[in-house]
Parts: structure tokens; sequence; C-alpha cells
């Protein structure tokens, strides 16, 4: 390990963030006693209901606080902030106005637009109008199916200002991944588009739309947003409900918007587990619990200012997509995108950034990894001197993904590594503008979330030691329930099985020594050769440190009564998966993480299963292997990947 960070903040910086003027703001509102970072960390974890309080204010939350900050403080679930508080999150988000830039955006090379606040507000209200029309009021579902794009925002503040719940997913969803999704929640409006583009190509969807309407009896009123310019024609050939969205808003003028007052617990959006395992989770998260968390995620831990241009790649499959329509709420430009980001090729997302001032530049770790292995050296060609901070998500940063973004992106950039999740719409570990980067490590946790790694048996782990990545007391983003889950069963299950009364996230994690955390994949998809638990995210690490290997899955296989661990391997371009590969891998994964960490078996395969949100599905091979059926194969972005896995001889040897 490092003795020296690869970034750290001047004086200056940290003088100027929002982090610092917060504790500023606490001294003289509250009168903490805080000398640096640690004291802050601990005034929110012995004072949450404080903290939050003192975080509503300093961020001038539109809305009444209420007298009551916390009911049923110690109880996990249970615990309510807030339980009196009033607001409206899409009047929390629509702060700014005039005609500079609230949202840009591109659709690959194929289209380029811009949407002022005006603009914003001014569509957001012909949309809540056609909402209201259609008989959404408060707790009725608004369900989107669109591309990342400016219609895609202003749907959302359109119910969210209703008081209605919002759900989404992306256009490239099968029609039974749809159904699957939308059909347990009954929605009563559909917006769609009439298609999309990736990677170059223009993909229709009228036929597999019809089919989702057909399904869908709860929707009284669908409508067609134009991408590819054929909205009318899709809205006519539904079975029902149907018009373009120029037609459905055509006798709506532009007028206030109602900013309905709802309570901080309420239902705000509906978003869904990956549903490899089954159907997937309805995960119900509140008004007041996204908009507090998000805040501090944005305001504080990511330092986004008023006139910052915030960049996330992701779809609206991904909760990042409302992790990035938050950031309005800064006062900040959204910087959408969306296809492929490797169209036309693999500059498109840098090009981007340098065009706009982009200040926060957010993609996944998989993205990093393939920029670096295409050769790519952004530093080198564009000008990124706008990009204050890199955010990778998804799945764990590799070091070695570390030292590429500082040698061949941007040197003097803030990299957060960040982890948490759909569960709890943000994050539980994540970057911090006061601390340094260390090679490998996510900075620390999230302000007011009492995190923790345990053993198996609930003992608290010390640096250096693997367990499970827990909280140990509520927060405020914790989902409201589960939908369709009366008795709270599934919640439960979900996360309070394994430690009663404590949040078990299912990640498998360790202290540095630095107080960062790093994240050795998902606990469930641990292996246990000999009964020692093993990372996933550790081998990928060091295989795919080897020019050959474009990206590996490995997964335990039962084999003579013990478990062996198979690596299967994607290799790059006019690579050859011989003996002395195999050696080499072997090696590589021997010497960068131990022996037990060596597979008993490496295989190429073409393909790699992954989900819709990019993150690869150990779950689905491993069952694949062992001849058990893949419960929800629509949650795949390519479950034709699976075949390649069920009739391996290498398996069998």
């Amino acid at each position: 390990m490092s003795d020296k960070p690869l970034w750290a903040p001047s004086r200056e910086a940290i003088s100027q963030s929002a982090m610092s003027k917060f504790m500023e703001f606490l001294v003289e509102t509250d009168n903490a006693e805080l000398e640096g970072y640690e004291d802050l960390e601990q005034y929110a974890l012995a004072a949450p209901e404080r903290f939050w309080a003192a975080l509503w204010d300093f961020c001038d939350v539109i809305g009444d606080k209420g007298g009551r900050l916390i009911d049923n403080a110690g109880a996990m679930p249970g615990a309510r902030f807030f339980p009196d508080a009033r607001l409206n999150f899409a009047e929390n988000l629509l702060r700014g106005d005039g005609a500079g830039d609230a949202i840009v955006f591109r659709g690959e090379d194929k289209v380029a637009r811009r949407m002022s606040w005006d603009e914003l507000v001014a569509l957001t209200s012909r949309l809540e109008q056609v909402c209201e029309a259609a008989g959404v009021t408060a707790g009725e579902r608004v369900a989107a199916m669109l591309p990342n794009m400016p219609e895609s925002i202003a749907a959302m503040l359109a119910t969210a200002s209703l008081g209605g719940i919002f759900s989404s997913c992306s256009p490239d969803f099968g029609v039974r991944g749809v159904l699957d999704r939308f059909g347990q929640i009954e929605p009563k409006v559909l917006i769609a588009c009439d298609g999309y583009w990736y990677n170059g190509k223009r993909i229709e969807i009228a036929d597999k739309l019809a089919e989702i309407v057909a399904e869908l009896p709860s929707v009284e009123a669908v409508i067609i947003v134009p991408y590819l310019g054929i909205a009318d024609d899709v809205a006519t050939g539904l079975p029902r409900a149907g018009a373009s969205l120029d037609d459905a808003i055509a006798s709506f003028k532009p007028r206030a918007l109602s900013f309905t007052p709802r309570g901080f617990n309420d239902p705000l959006y509906i978003l869904f587990s990956s549903g490899t395992t089954g159907v997937p989770k309805c995960i119900v998260h509140s008004v007041g619990g996204t908009l507090m968390k998000h805040l501090q995620e944005q305001r504080l831990h990511s330092d986004i200012r008023a006139g910052d241009r915030v960049f996330y790649f992701t779809t609206m499959g991904w909760m990042m997509w409302n992790w990035v329509a938050s950031a309005l709420s800064c006062r900040a430009t959204l910087l959408l995108y969306d296809g492929s980001p490797f169209h036309p090729d693999g500059n498109a997302l840098f090009d981007y950034a340098q065009a706009e001032g982009m200040t926060l530049f957010g993609a996944s770790a998989k993205y990093i990894d393939a920029v670096r292995n295409a050769g790519l050296r952004p530093r080198d060609s564009h000008d990124l001197s706008s990009v204050r901070l890199i955010a990778s998500t998804g799945s764990p940063l590799a070091p070695e993904s570390f030292d590429f973004v500082y040698d061949a992106i941007k040197p003097d950039v803030h990299l957060a590594s960040i982890s948490g999740g759909t569960d709890i719409i943000g994050c539980f570990v994540l970057g911090n503008p006061m601390k340094p980067v260390w090679r490998g490590e996510i900075q620390g946790t999230a302000l007011g979330l009492a995190v923790d790694v345990w053993s198996d048996d609930g003992a608290p782990c010390p640096p250096g030691v693997k367990g499970e990545l827990v909280c140990t007391r509520p927060f405020p983003s914790m989902p409201v329930m589960f939908w369709n889950d009366p008795e709270d069963a599934k919640y439960r299950a979900a996360y309070f099985e394994r430690f009663p009364g404590v949040w078990c996230h299912g990640d498998f994690a360790e202290w540095t020594e630095h107080g960062g955390m790093i994240i050795h994949g998902r606990s469930d998809a641990t292996l246990n050769p000999g009964g020692v638990r093993i990372g996933t995210a550790e081998i990928y690490a060091q295989v795919e440190k080897l020019p050959e290997i474009a990206e590996a899955l490995a997964i335990g296989q039962d084999w003579q009564g013990d478990v062996r661990i198979v690596l299967f391997v994607r290799l790059a371009e006019g690579a050859v998966l011989d003996d002395g590969l195999t050696q080499r891998i072997k090696q590589e994964i021997r010497h960068g993480a131990s022996p037990r960490h060596v597979p008993a078996r490496v295989v190429a395969v073409a393909d790699i299963p992954r989900t819709k949100s990019g993150k690869i599905t150990e779950l689905a091979v491993r069952d694949v292997v062992h001849g058990r059926e893949v419960k929800n194969i629509e949650a795949l972005a390519n479950p034709e990947a699976l075949e390649l896995y069920r009739d391996l001889a290498e398996l069998r040897a």
C-alpha cells in the first residue's frame, strides 16, 4: 500500500468547500465544537436529528420542517425523520429561472438540445396539467419508459409537483421486463418514447410498446415523446389512449405549478431491484428522505455549486438517474447523454465534457476500465480543466483504474469511488472534498450514516479484515416500504434478517488504515472455497491488469463436496487462451491477491452477461452452470450470453 495519497485538497479548496462552510454554520447556529472533519462525523452520529435539521436549514429547503425531528429514533426499520414536515420535491428542484441552461442533452451524435430554466418550468407545467387531466393526484403513479432526455426530467417534476409517485425504466427493456416492473405498481399514466439510438443504430419500439400498453389496464393515458420523429405513428398504433407529446400538451398553456405539499415520509419514487433472482422488488423512497440524502451527497460530499455542470452516464433504469436529477436543487445544469458512450468513438463523453465545461464527470468503473483498455489518454487530447470531480460507481474501482485516472485523464482531479445503491437511493460510502484520495480506496462514509463492517457473528471488524457492510442506526433515505408488501415481510428479510435491527447491505467490505473502505463485491456473490470467503472484485482487479483480458467473471462451482473457483474471461481482440496465458492469469492472481483466489478452471467466453445498469451477473451465471433456472432473464441487457455457459465441457473436467 502506498504511503502517499494520489490527491489531496489544498487548504484553499477545503476552506471554499460547502463541507467547510457547513461546519462554520453548525458552530454559529448550534454552538458545535468542530475543529476538523472527524469532529463533524462524530457530531452527525451523536445527534442525527440535529444534524439533519441543520442540513435542512443550511440548504434552504423549501417547506415546513415541523416541530418533531424524529420519531422512534432507535427503531430500524420504523424510525421516521421529520414526521410533521410538509414539502414538495419538485419545488425544491426548480430553483432556477431565466434563459440559462437548466439541461443540455446529447443523444449520441444524432441529437443536441438545450433547455433553459424557463423552458423546463413551462414544459413541466404543461405535463403536470396532462397528468392532472388523466386523474393523477397525490399517491397516484406515473411510469416513464424514456431515454435520458429533458422530457424525462420534466415528467418526473410534473409528477412530483402533483404529489404523485414516479417510476421509470429505460426503453431497451423487453416487454416482460417492463411488465414485471410497471405491472406491479399500476400506473395511471405511461410516458414513453417512439424509439431511441444506440451505437449509431435507430431502434423503433412501437410493437413492443403496443404489447406493454395492452397488458397495463390501469393506464388511462399514454404520451409518446418524439425522439426518432415518429411519435404520431406510434401513438396511433397503440391499443388505447395514446397521444404524441405535442398533441397531449397542445391545449394546455404554462401556468404556476401546483407544488402540492407532501409529508416528509410520503412516497416519491418507486425504484426496482435488478430482478436477477426473481420478480424485481418495488422499493419505495420518500419525498424528504430522497431530497435530504441527495443534498447531503451533492452539496457536501460532491461540493456541487450553483452554476456547476453535472454529468453522470446513466439510463432511467438506474438510480443514478434519480440522483443526477436532484442536482437541479443545487442550481446546477444537468448534462444528459443517451446512447453508447463509445459512439462514434471512445472520445464521445470527453468531447462532451470539454464542450460544456463539465464540472462533475460521473461514470461506472467499467467505463473507466473500457477507456483504459481502448488505449485512450484524454488529458492529451482534451481540455478537462473544468472537471473538479470524477465519480465512479456500479462496481468497485480497481487500484489500477485509480492510477489510470490520475495518469491519463486528469492529474489534479478529485476522484471519488462511491457505493450504495437503489436500496437507499444514494451512498453509504463516497468521496469527501476535505480528505485525501488513496489508491484503491473509497474515501469514507456518508455523513450521518453509522456505517461499519461486521464479522459473521456481529462483531466490528478492524481495518484489513473483511466482513459485511452494515449500518447500525436509522437514516432518512431508508425505503418507506416495498410496494405490495403489507406486513413489511420482504422489506425486513431484505435488510434486517442477518442482524436484527441492523441494516445489512449485502456488500463484502473492509476498513483501511486511512479510515477509508474497500468494497470486494456483493456478499451473495462471494466465493467460499474451503470455507474461506473471497470477494470476486479481488480477482477481477488482478486478472484485468493483463492486456489480453477485456473483462472477467468468477463464480463458485459446487465440486466434489466443496466449492472451486471458475474464472470466465472475455479476451481482448486477437488474444488466445492457451496454457501460457492461463498460467499468467493464475500467477497474477496468486501474487496480487492470494493462493486461495487462484481459480481451478479458467474458461474463455465470447460475452459476459450483465444487467441493464452494466453490472456483471455472477449469480445468473452460477445458476446456469449448476443447471438452475435464472428467475428473471428480462433484467439482463444481453441474456443471450447465458447460453455460452450452459454446456461448457471445461466445467465438467
